[in-house]
């Protein structure tokens, strides 16, 4: 068990890879092209692998308590804005402008093709893909959430081995 603490900054940084691994392989070999919530879900991932690249390097002069609590932080960004994004494939509220573009009344052609040409091509309340009724946001969602339960665990466990 320790060694898998010891480790915290290595499996959050092959965690955070492989989900956007994932997402990109998603993306760009099975065309499942993301929504703009889906966009959002991918920065934290980026924010931890430099995150724990950093710790990585400069843990043995700072610890790695402080890199795994912002890595913490990070899952719980990307968790947030996962729950959120399932909410809005569920119909539990309504997604940002950016998801579903305005849909009211419009007055001239100009104004409906400018409507028509500002709205997302990939909406966020559309579960492109999902596997036993669960979406990748929601897969996310459980991920993000393991992770910053480990690096919070991982950060008080490395705080007590100083």
């Amino acid at each position: 068990m320790v060694l898998l603490y010891k480790n915290a900054l290595w499996i959050a940084l092959a965690a955070a890879a492989g989900a956007l691994v994932f997402a990109f392989t998603s993306q760009y070999v099975f065309g499942l092209w993301p929504c703009v919530l889906c966009l959002y879900q991918r920065w934290p991932y980026a924010a931890v692998i430099a995150i724990a690249l950093a710790g990585i390097a400069l843990s043995k002069r700072f610890g790695a308590t402080p890199f795994l609590l912002f890595c913490a932080f990070a899952f719980l960004t990307t968790a947030a804005i996962g729950g959120y994004h399932v909410g809005v494939e569920q119909g539990w509220w309504e997604g940002t402008a950016e998801c579903v573009g305005d849909t009211g009344a419009v007055s001239n052609i100009e104004d409906l093709k400018a409507r028509i040409m500002s709205t997302p091509i990939v909406r966020c309340n559309e579960v492109a893909w999902s596997l036993f009724g669960i979406s990748m946001a929601g897969y996310n969602v459980m991920l993000a959430v393991v992770m910053a339960v480990f690096c919070l665990i991982a950060a008080l466990g490395s705080g007590k081995r100083k």
